[in-house]
């Protein structure tokens, strides 16, 4: 299946596709939900506003992660030996782990000074990930 990934000329191109528009949807949905943890849009309803933008970006991460996962499939040996990939990695699992602190210690109820912290981290760890998915293609 790697080599039909890497030997068509639609499947890698459509999948990278899939991979931009999941991370959209991730960070998109994501940034919404922190700025009205920071304050912005007070007159939005925070649990609704949680509701839909977590789900989203959940929609996102599952599309992301899919078509991230065919694409590493298709030259794992590569990417493993390729730096920016490995940080990428990296930053994507403390990202995971900040946003499960986050929902463990119910930051979107507390909406405190740690919890504002938190999602300052999160859009900073997301922004690497997207740097580094970027910087892959030139290690």
């Amino acid at each position: 299946m790697s080599s039909w990934i890497t030997t068509n000329p639609i499947v890698y191109p459509a999948l990278e596709v899939m991979h931009i528009t999941g991370i959209a949807l991730l960070v998109g949905n994501l940034v919404l939900v922190e700025l009205r943890v920071w304050g912005l849009g007070r007159t939005l309803p925070l649990p609704a506003l949680a509701r839909l933008g977590l789900t989203v970006s959940l929609i996102g991460f599952g599309l992301a992660a899919a078509s991230g996962s065919l694409m590493f499939a298709s030259q794992a040996a590569e990417l493993m030996a390729n730096r920016a990939f490995v940080i990428k990695m990296g930053l994507l699992t403390l990202a995971g782990a900040n946003a499960g602190l986050f929902h463990a210690r119910d930051g979107l109820t507390r909406l405190d000074t740690l919890a504002r912290v938190q999602t300052a981290l999160s859009l900073g760890l997301w922004l690497g990930v997207i740097i580094c998915g970027r910087w892959i293609a030139y290690r």
